[in-house]
């Protein structure tokens, strides 16, 4: 991988540009590290898709997610931050400095690494799914589903994501129907069985959404579904030549307020398989026990919905960027490599 590196070496590279890196990077420009931000090939993350996000700590008439995500990187570049349009495929973690290889064939060298890569959402390929993601189709009930009180809303999938969304939900919406391609659920039973048990969540077996309808400004406004007996619709629907009331395929248009998309998430790791950072049966990143962003690498730590399948949360996001930035400056000092022209003094970096 060294041919063609840089002889730059950076104290501190951040590899993502949503809430957690920029969270990461503002607390490692004001400890004078001169970060550098990979933005990677979606900038801004998974919260550029929210329209208006109403649950961010001092944004009390909410704040859309692309303002939030600018301001967020206006703040960073303020004190010192670097941005790079750049996406990593390889990483080189065995030696020091750690080498990262872009897909441009640069290479990046740094002495610390803070991945907050983020976790990429799912979709289900269904027409108009682009145009009206983050206006009324979401994936993310706990960020979205409180715009939808009072409608009737579809929850697409069968496993714990899919319940956890419905159950959610049924707290807004007057109706929650889930949308399940087979006849029985992946998801553990217990949380199957509260979604059942709610007089607010409906299931549509064996059907798919096939079609979303609506506009950016209208919202969503309604789907068409496609059913067959069998399970698996759009398969078969693919697959025949002949008519679909001929093959047992039924399509059906539903009026509906919002589409919830919960066929899970994949967090975007590929580039540290085989560098010796831990990651989950998931995929996601795993860190070292305590509160702590380290991972089993010194000198590389996580942040954000790569390590976190749970809350997924912006101001979850937010503070383990903080962190990853606090516990990378912390193992710098450690190891007397810092490169920067002032050592910190105090506890600047933390007010």
């Amino acid at each position: 991988m060294s041919e063609g590196t840089n002889t730059v070496v950076r104290d501190v590279t951040i590899v993502g540009s949503g809430v957690a890196g920029l969270s990461a990077a503002v607390y490692a420009a004001r400890a004078d590290l001169e970060p550098l931000v990979l933005e990677g090939p979606e900038p801004g993350g998974q919260l550029t898709l929210t329209t208006d996000v109403e649950n961010y700590l001092g944004f009390p008439e909410g704040v859309g997610g692309m303002e939030l995500i600018q301001r967020g990187k206006e703040q960073a570049e303020r004190f010192g931050a670097d941005f790079r349009h750049g996406t990593v495929e390889d990483a080189a973690l065995e030696d020091r400095p750690f080498e990262l290889e872009l897909a441009d064939g640069d290479v990046v060298r740094t002495r610390a690494l803070i991945v907050a890569t983020g976790a990429s959402a799912r979709w289900v390929g269904a027409d108009g799914e682009d145009e009206l993601m983050g206006y009324g189709v979401s994936t993310c009930a706990t960020c979205d589903g409180a715009f939808h009180r009072g409608d009737d809303v579809l929850v697409i999938g069968g496993g714990d994501s899919a319940m956890e969304e419905a159950l959610f939900l049924a707290k807004f919406a007057d109706s929650v129907t889930v949308v399940h391609r087979r006849d029985e659920l992946r998801a553990s039973d217990i949380m199957a069985e509260r979604a059942r048990d709610h007089e607010r969540i409906s299931f549509r077996w064996n059907a798919e959404l096939l079609e979303i309808h609506g506009s950016r400004e209208e919202g969503v406004t309604g789907a068409t579904l496609v059913s067959h007996p069998d399970g698996h619709p759009t398969e078969k629907l693919d697959a025949s030549a002949a008519p679909r009331a001929a093959n047992g395929i039924v399509e059906e248009t539903v009026d509906v307020g919002g589409i919830f998309y919960g066929v899970g998430h994949v967090p975007n790791t590929e580039f540290l398989e085989g560098t010796g950072v831990e990651l989950a049966d998931s995929g996601h990143l795993e860190t070292l026990e305590g509160m702590t962003t380290e991972t089993a690498i010194e000198g590389v730590f996580g942040a954000g919905d790569v390590m976190d399948p749970d809350y997924r949360q912006a101001v979850t996001s937010a503070g383990t960027g903080s962190m990853a930035a606090l516990d990378a400056e912390a193992w710098l000092e450690s190891q007397s490599v810092r490169s920067g022209s002032r050592a910190l003094v105090g506890p600047t970096a933390q007010s």
